[in-house]
Formats: C-alpha cells, sequence, structure tokens
C-alpha cells in the first residue's frame, strides 16, 4: 500500500492539467471539427428549446406561397409586385423589402413603376452576393449602393447578382445571399459584404436602416449568430393574394416592416435551420431583422464571458473529480462526472444567448477525457493498492479473515486505529539447550515443526500472525477487524496450540529425543493495530499495554508447571471457558501486581 509509484501524484496532476487544458484550447484556439460540429449541435438543440411563440408585432411576412400562385401562376408581371408593394404602402406599412431578384426587364410599365418605388419610397430592394470561390465568378445585372469599407470589411464576397440597370437608381438594397456552415445549416448571416472595397449591407439592415426609426444602431460588419429567439409561428405572416385582394385589416399593415419572398418549393430558396430542415430563406430575414429591433430596443442579452465561465466550470469539474476519484469507486465517479456534464449543459444553455463564440462542448471534451483516461487510470491505482493490500494481509491473516475483511469494504484497513484485541505469544521452552547439539539441518526442521504447530492454531481461529519471534511467534485477534469473541478465540488457539506441542513432543520422546513444551501469554485490552513501519519496510503490528503485558505472563510461564497464563482482561471478556486463579504475581518492568490465571482444562 506504501509501494506506489514515485510518478503517482506527477500523473494525476498531469491528468487534471491536461483536462483543464482541453478546454482552454476549445475555447481560444481553432478546434476540430468534430468539437465544432458538438458545439453547434449543441446550440442548435438550445435554441429550439428557447424559441418563443410570443407573436412579433413589427414585422409582416407576405408569402408568395402555393395559394398565391394557384391565383396567380408565376412569373408575376412587375405590375402585380408593383401592386403589392404599393397596397402595402397605402396600408401604412414602414417599409417594405423584396426578397426578389429583378434581373431583367419585364413589362415596362412594371418596370417604371418598381423604379419610382425603389428610388422614391421606403422600399429595399434584393442583390446575392456569392461567397465561394468559383472558377468563373458571378456577375450579373448592375450593383447598387455601398459604401468604402475601410477599416471595417465585411465578408468578402467574390460575384454577384443584381438587379437589371432600369432599377439602378434604387435607394435601398440589401443582400440576400447567405454562407451555410460545412453541414448545410445557415447560423451565420453577414451583415455586410464587402466587394470591390466596398460594404453591402444584407437585406434586413438595409431595411431597419431605411425605414425602423428610433435611435441608430451600432453593430459589427462581420457575421451575426442568428439566435432565432422566435418560433417561425411567432411572425405575423399574410398571404400575397390576400394582400393584392386587399383581404387585410388595416391593423395588420400599419406600422410595420414588411418582408415580401416566397414559401413555395417552385420559386422560393429553402435553407436549414436550427429550428428546421426547410425553412423559407424569407424567414431567416425575418429572424435578422427581429435581432436587430431588440438590440435597438435595448432587450439583447448582455455579453457574459462564456468562455472564463466554461474553463471555470472545467477547473471545478477537475478539482472535485481529483478529489474523489482516490476516494471513491470508478462508478460513483462515473456518475460524478455524468452530473457535472449535466450542470454544465444547463449552465450553457444560460450562456448561450450572450455569447456567440464560447464552446458549449469544451468542457464535456474535458470530462469525456477524465472518464477515458482519469477513471482507468485511478482505478488501475485502486487494483494495485488491492493487490498490495492483499499481499500484505495474507502474510498475517486467515483467508477467511481477509475474505470478511474484502466484503465488509472499510476504507484503509490497515491504517493504525485503537481496537479491543486479545495477544497471545508463545514460544518453546529451552530452545537454546534443544538445538545446541543439533546439526543445523535438524536444528532448522525442529524449529519448523514446532512453528507449524504455533501458526495452524492461530490462523484456524481466524487470529492475525503478527511476527515470528525466532522459536516463537506473536498473534492477535480483534484486527484488523473488530471481533465480539476475541479473547475466546486466542483460548481457543492456546489450547490447540498446546494439544498439538504435546503431541509433538510425544513424538519426539518415542524417538528417543527430548521432551517440548510451549509457553503461552495471553492479554486482552486497547492496542493501536495497524500497519506501522516507513516507505522501505512495514509491518502490521499491535503495541500496548495489554501487549506488552502478554509478553510477561509468556515469560512468568516458566514459574508455572501450567503451559498457559492469562490475564486478568482476557478472563473479563471470556465467555466459553473456564479458568484456575494463580494468585498474584508482580510482573517484569511493572509496578503492580497482576492476577494470573490459566485454563482448567490445562491445569
Amino acid at each position: 500500500m506504501r509501494h506506489l509509484i514515485p510518478s503517482t501524484p506527477l500523473l494525476r496532476a498531469g491528468i487534471a492539467l491536461a483536462a483543464v487544458l482541453l478546454t482552454a484550447w476549445s475555447q481560444w484556439l481553432a478546434a476540430p471539427a468534430t468539437v465544432r460540429s458538438g458545439d453547434e449541435w449543441l446550440r442548435d438543440r438550445y435554441i429550439a428549446l428557447r424559441a418563443e411563440p410570443t407573436p412579433e408585432s413589427r414585422i409582416l411576412v407576405v408569402d408568395i406561397d402555393e395559394g398565391s400562385l394557384a391565383k396567380y401562376p408565376w412569373p408575376w408581371p412587375r405590375t402585380r409586385l408593383a401592386d403589392l408593394i404599393e397596397t402595402l404602402l397605402a396600408g401604412g406599412a414602414r417599409g417594405v423589402a423584396l426578397d426578389i431578384l429583378q434581373e431583367k426587364p419585364a413589362d415596362a410599365d412594371g418596370d417604371a413603376r418598381m423604379a419610382m418605388l425603389a428610388q422614391h419610397g421606403p422600399v429595399v430592394l434584393a442583390q446575392l452576393f456569392d461567397f465561394a470561390q468559383q472558377p468563373r465568378p458571378l456577375e450579373g445585372g448592375q450593383l447598387v449602393g455601398g459604401v468604402a469599407a475601410g477599416a471595417a470589411p465585411g465578408v468578402a464576397a467574390h460575384g454577384y447578382l443584381a438587379n437589371h440597370a432600369g432599377l439602378a437608381r434604387a435607394a435601398h438594397t440589401g443582400n440576400i445571399g447567405v454562407v451555410p456552415d460545412a453541414d448545410g445549416t445557415l447560423r451565420w448571416v453577414p451583415m455586410y459584404a464587402t466587394f470591390d472595397g466596398k460594404n453591402y449591407p444584407t437585406l434586413a439592415r438595409a431595411l431597419f436602416d431605411c425605414c425602423a426609426g428610433g435611435p441608430p444602431l451600432a453593430l459589427g460588419s462581420g457575421p451575426l449568430r442568428v439566435p432565432y429567439r422566435r418560433d417561425w409561428s411567432a411572425y405575423s405572416a399574410a398571404s400575397a393574394a390576400d394582400v393584392l385582394e386587399q383581404n387585410l385589416a388595416p391593423d395588420q399593415m400599419a406600422g410595420k416592416l414588411v418582408l415580401i419572398g416566397s414559401s413555395a418549393l417552385s420559386i422560393g430558396d429553402r435553407l436549414a435551420t436550427p429550428l428546421g430542415a426547410s425553412t423559407a430563406g424569407l424567414l431567416v430575414h425575418a429572424a435578422v431583422l427581429d435581432t436587430l429591433l431588440e438590440r435597438q430596443a435595448g432587450r439583447a442579452p448582455a455579453p457574459w464571458p462564456g468562455r472564463w465561465l466554461a474553463l471555470l466550470c472545467c477547473g471545478a469539474t477537475v478539482m472535485l473529480v481529483s478529489y474523489t476519484l482516490a476516494r471513491r469507486s470508478a462508478a460513483v465517479n462515473v456518475l460524478l462526472l455524468a452530473a457535472c456534464s449535466a450542470l454544465w449543459l444547463t449552465l450553457a444553455y444560460a450562456i448561450a444567448p450572450h455569447d456567440d463564440r464560447f464552446s458549449p462542448a469544451g468542457p464535456l471534451l474535458s470530462n469525456l477525457f477524465l472518464l477515458a483516461v482519469a477513471v482507468p487510470f485511478h482505478w488501475q491505482l485502486a487494483q494495485q493498492k488491492s493487490r498490495q493490500l492483499l499481499g500484505t494481509l495474507r502474510q498475517y491473516v486467515a483467508k477467511e479473515v481477509v475474505d470478511e475483511l474484502l466484503r465488509s469494504d472499510l476504507k484503509d484497513p490497515l491504517r493504525p486505529k485503537q481496537l479491543q484485541v486479545t495477544t497471545l505469544i508463545a514460544d518453546m521452552e529451552g530452545y537454546t539447550t534443544q538445538v545446541e547439539s543439533l546439526p543445523v539441518e535438524e536444528a532448522a526442521k525442529l524449529t519448523t515443526d514446532f512453528l507449524d504447530c504455533l501458526t495452524r492454531p492461530v490462523l484456524e481461529k481466524h487470529g492475525t500472525l503478527d511476527k515470528y519471534t525466532g522459536d516463537g511467534l506473536v498473534a492477535f485477534w480483534g484486527a484488523p477487524l473488530p471481533i465480539a469473541d476475541h479473547a475466546d478465540l486466542a483460548l481457543d488457539a492456546a489450547r490447540m496450540i498446546v494439544r498439538e506441542v504435546r503431541a509433538m513432543s510425544a513424538l519426539r520422546v518415542s524417538q528417543g529425543k527430548a521432551p517440548l513444551r510451549v509457553r503461552i501469554g495471553i492479554e486482552s485490552g486497547l492496542a493501536m493495530a495497524g500497519d506501522y513501519g516507513t516507505s522501505f519496510r512495514s509491518i502490521y503490528t499491535a503495541v500496548g499495554d495489554s501487549v506488552n503485558t502478554a509478553s510477561r505472563l509468556e515469560q512468568a510461564a516458566r514459574d508455572f508447571p501450567h503451559d498457559v497464563i492469562i490475564g486478568a482482561g482476557t478472563v473479563e471478556r471470556a465467555t466459553r471457558h473456564r479458568f484456575l486463579s494463580l494468585g498474584e504475581q508482580r510482573l517484569r518492568g511493572k509496578e503492580k501486581t497482576a492476577h494470573l490465571y490459566t485454563l482448567e482444562e490445562t491445569a
């Protein structure tokens, strides 16, 4: 138990540090695609859980849906598109954004009306920027608007599709091009596309700047993570056919920011978002516009230091698990890691709206590392400790006691502790005389056979073998496992020892050899029993006054014809034996006299 490899503390510290560094790496450095995918998967789940059904009253989505196309087949003449916009503006809409490109001229009257609306009305036309590198860059129509990018460029674009030249005087235009993530899900929208040194706003930003009113909104020119804070059902939607047929109530249009597009599969664009695998692009623009309006109103989530919170949570988990790994079972530590992971997922759910950049999966990666490395490592250490413990115990204790000790699941059973024990000390009377004239081999055999007579009863009666003392031994009962009848078991062992030694002595006498006699001292009382020693060598032993008294009783046996001398402490605790009083005697090293006893059976 004391001889674990010296580098164990260093390994533990290294595992803990590696777990913390994994979280730090995922938060501040370029994490691998698997971790990023885990981050986005978790964020998507959070968005789906958080999406509110609360109606959005500031935005109206006008959908050229399948029903509208059934009444008014596509393609529409520009006059119909102009009618749609004029009806909305006449109904009090604050502004209208069109999620439809008009690359080529159409009917002259309709084009003229659209040009007038785009030039003089609160109308935002669409133009599309391509953010992917193409062998042949897209280039169609005539770009409109844009401001010098300067020191704040947006997302670099490599091509474009714009409206025809007849709409070149449009006052407001917005980009409808997007950049889905690698898995095809749209989570970020470029607030500005940078092309030929100019920044072009996204459609929702252009509509906001044009028509939202209120204080200006400072926002970076880079990509915006769309929070998708509302469920799609929360947005007010109207069929384009109903608008054209003037079936909308005035309050459905008055004061609204209007987005016109199509959810029809035949003409509309469909995108995967955290809220659905096939979402009309028109609704993404609505979600971005909703975000801008919320920020303008001061209801945007306050920024939180999500990365630092992730690192703090990971550090707390590592500290907790580092404490429990060496003190609890592998199963408990696995459950603890699962609980810490669940707690982090809950905390990450709260952090997600407040920090676009932190990695929700980072602490989970660290927990997985602890599960895969730290738990098996400490389990292996526990197995090593168990093997060492068993090896140590089997030197001293009967197999049955070891088995019971394992079943008891005591924590560090060899740690010194104060227990009630009964100590038995036995040796051969006249050992020197017996062996001095014998050859070495015969002396060794005599000693071994005699110690066998002493050891078998001790182990058979579930005693703990402390040590051999050349021609004798020290044993005790009551440690490492407390035993209620420790005194009686020691007396049983003593009676068996006397019987075996007498049998061995009789055999020797029959062979013409000198007889043998065993002297035994037994005493019960408090003692400190445990594994004592240093990192170089240790022994499981018991120390205390009762142990010293047992040694003095064994020495006193030479003054009596009885083989077993018993102290008062054992007599008080024994329940199955009868005793013969031998009177009082002052034992060597003791100030007071002690009452001595022997077993009636050996009297």
